[in-house]
């Protein structure tokens, strides 16, 4: 039923996307995979992705598209708000997220989904269209009657690649990708070429569109390397030195290509790292407001305590002992354990760094009644 519903919805290219995927798994469900291939400007990316559209079809018997976002998103995007704004103008920025979603779409049909075409921007739609039907993923129909475009797929059992051509220079950027491949249950690898920066420019220099050089030095500062150690969901990833130029046929581009689809990534897989380095760096920044606002508490005690006369010998004292309680208290929260339980009891929040402001507040001014009362 859900086949039938999805033949008379999808009309056009959406239509050959669809029939692309039956034919492509045979019936079955699509082998794709995403391989992001990153570095900076002029690091020789373009150069080894057109070389592994052309080699891994013959090498492996692969269908491999090279889908470079230089291309498919339109040159206005690329111009700064003005000079040394940075390397990310908001039009920029707007263009990459359209044309993530035409991904995805492009993507739920090559697995028989709904491509949930009407929802992606026309204009980003039809380019990476265009991109498909260049590289033969969607070929002219022949003898088809009807107005705008239409592609029959080629007849192919093959797995496929999406090769993506961009700086990825943020490792967000990369993870964005990432999630299409986890929520999708595709395979995911990364490809990423080191280059010095002296290099870069000056192989930038010899475009017929140069990159701004300012753009290429905010991008070498900023850069952010995989890093498989910290990140596990970048454990498919090679970092490649290119001086002149990786080989297109090197073993380990193609020993990774081939372990990364033969392990998809998991829907429902867990980044048990990525999500302990998150709480890691919650807990810190939460630990050092908490700070913060104890040292403003413990200022406005003292400030209390001296003008109403505490003894000059018994401040000290009192120092000691909000700081020692404040010490305390940040522990407690720095190891995620409970407050005292009195305490948590009697402010009933649910949120551990009000609940320890509160507590800090209760216990401070317990602790500066007692030098009053003397």
């Amino acid at each position: 039923m859900r086949r039938a519903r999805q033949s008379r919805t999808a009309t056009g290219p959406v239509a050959a996307l669809a029939a692309a995927a039956e034919r492509r798994g045979g019936g079955g469900r699509a082998r794709v995979g995403l391989c992001v291939l990153g570095g900076l400007p002029a690091a020789g990316k373009s150069t080894l992705g057109r070389a592994l559209r052309r080699r891994l079809p013959q090498r492996r018997g692969w269908a491999c598209a090279l889908l470079a976002y230089d291309e498919l998103i339109p040159p206005e995007a690329f111009r700064p708000r003005e000079p040394g704004a940075g390397p990310l103008p908001p039009c920029w920025k707007r263009s990459r997220r359209e044309l993530l979603q035409c991904l995805e779409s492009v993507l739920r049909a090559l697995l028989g989904e709904d491509p949930q075409a009407a929802r992606t921007p026309p204009a980003a739609w039809h380019r990476l269209l265009a991109c498909c039907q260049r590289q033969g993923l969607l070929c002219p129909a022949e003898g088809q009657a009807g107005p705008g475009p239409c592609w029959a797929p080629p007849a192919t059992s093959r797995p496929l690649y999406l090769i993506l051509d961009d700086n990825f220079y943020y490792q967000s950027m990369r993870y964005e990708v990432y999630q299409l491949a986890r929520k999708y249950s595709l395979s995911f690898c990364q490809l990423f070429l080191e280059c010095p920066l002296e290099c870069c420019l000056q192989r930038n220099c010899l475009r017929s569109h140069p990159v701004p050089d300012q753009t290429i030095y905010l991008m070498a500062r900023k850069i952010e390397m995989p890093d498989p150690k910290k990140n596990a969901w970048e454990q498919n990833s090679l970092i490649l030195k290119s001086l002149d130029g990786a080989p297109e046929d090197d073993e380990q581009i193609i020993s990774l290509l081939a372990t990364a689809l033969e392990n998809p990534v998991k829907q429902n897989e867990e980044d048990t790292e990525q999500k302990e380095a998150d709480r890691a760096i919650c807990a810190a920044s939460a630990v050092h407001q908490a700070d913060q606002t104890c040292r403003q508490i413990i200022s406005q005690a003292m400030k209390d305590a001296k003008d109403k006369n505490v003894l000059p010998s018994e401040m000290k004292s009192l120092a000691e002992e909000l700081n020692k309680l404040k010490a305390e208290l940040l522990e407690d929260l720095r190891q995620g354990n409970n407050l005292k339980k009195q305490i948590c009891i009697q402010n009933q929040y649910s949120d551990p760094a009000a609940s320890f402001i509160s507590a800090f507040q209760h216990g401070a001014s317990n602790v500066v009644n007692k030098y009053l009362l003397k």
